[in-house]
């Protein structure tokens, strides 16, 4: 089989020649007599095999709309009919359209995508620098999160909530289950800048104020296991703003891991039971966010940012409401629509957020 793909980079075509090459030399594996007496060896090749087949489709796939392209742009040139240069000259557009889907699918197939990415995220936001008001951005960040879940279809489960006035929010921990929420949440993590003239101010000044996200993939029990020497667990009683009392039991719950030192709170359940359990969920998470990191400098280097102090010189993406703008600051991408933004409508930011990415994986991987 031969494959031609003069819109890809010539390493990257390269690369889509090996893997199909692979594939066939596989199948032959696969019609060996010698293999198939070998059960186990049959299983081995057959999920390698299985691995590279919607690479080799789509690789397919291009090379016979390749062709059809060049047949459709002889026509488009040769043909005496102006009725038929008119067809042949639509077919091509329509083409051209399908091939550059197909580069972009083997572009993706090409690099391995995040082995988490269809896992649950769990998000913490913290109110960072600007008093109040930073408070107040945070329970806006919270809500878009939400309306963004809603918009999904994905399910959303409070561990933590931490308010403070005037219906601001200290920190909250919520769990956003649906397909592929950590992958897309992922990009979020960072500390985010809001500019705007607060509701208290007298002489319409505008102040800059933060916050944090972090986003960490959940994490299942056989990704960290944890020794329960290691945790020191403290009960209390919940309680809301100004310290109004919840409920009259001690059915908060505080984990510490020591060897870490990583404490997680959780009040939002009135069971004291219920809320361990969360605790230790979000706890999984970020040890296994943790280990991660260790493995891995990029990782490392993303997770700095996701557990920031809020400061403003740390910032991700700005939110200034005097200019309706937000500006992404990681790919330079500036929409002017902040409320449908801040409403949940984040989908040409994480879009191009993921092509950036996608653009960066595929130059990691020499290609």
């Amino acid at each position: 089989m031969t494959v031609r793909t003069p819109a890809l980079e010539d390493r990257l075509e390269a690369r889509l020649r090996d893997e199909v090459a692979r594939y066939e030399a596989l199948s032959a594996q696969l019609a060996d007599p010698e293999v198939v007496r070998d059960p186990e060896r049959v299983r081995s090749v057959a999920r390698e095999r299985a691995a590279r087949e919607a690479l080799v489709d789509s690789a397919r796939e291009l090379e016979r709309v390749r062709r059809e392209l060049a047949d459709a742009r002889e026509l488009r040139e040769s043909a005496d009919d102006p009725e038929l240069r008119r067809l042949a000259a639509e077919e091509v557009e329509r083409l051209e359209a399908v091939e550059g889907e197909l580069v972009e699918r083997v572009k993706e197939l090409l690099v391995p995508g995040d082995p988490l990415e269809d896992r649950a995220a769990v998000l913490e936001i913290r109110a960072g620098t600007g008093g109040d008001e930073a408070g107040l951005f945070a329970a806006d960040l919270m809500r878009m999160y939400q309306r963004l879940a809603e918009r999904r279809g994905w399910r959303v489960e409070l561990v933590s909530l931490s308010e403070g006035v005037l219906g601001g929010v200290k920190e909250a921990i919520f769990v956003v289950r649906g397909r592929r929420a950590y992958g897309e949440l992922r990009f979020e993590s960072g500390v985010h800048r809001v500019q705007r003239v607060p509701a208290t101010e007298s002489q319409g000044r505008i102040h800059t104020s933060a916050a944090s996200v972090a986003v960490l993939p959940e994490a299942d029990e056989v990704d960290v296991e944890i020794d329960s020497a290691e945790l020191r667990i403290d009960v209390f009683r919940s309680s809301g703003p100004g310290g109004q009392s919840v409920n009259t039991t001690d059915s908060a719950v505080r984990v510490t891991h020591l060897p870490t030192g990583i404490v997680v709170t959780c009040q939002d359940e009135k069971s004291q039971h219920k809320n361990k359990a969360r605790a230790l969920k979000v706890l999984r998470s970020r040890l296994l966010d943790r280990l991660i990191a260790e493995r891995e400098a990029e990782r490392a280097r993303e997770r700095k940012l996701m557990i920031g102090t809020g400061d403003r010189s740390a910032k991700i993406r700005t939110y200034n409401f005097p200019q309706n703008r937000v500006t992404d600051h990681r790919i330079g991408l500036t929409l002017y629509r902040l409320a449908e933004i801040l409403d949940g409508d984040l989908d040409e930011l994480l879009e191009a957020l993921r092509l950036e990415e996608q653009r960066e994986r595929l130059a990691t991987v020499g290609v």
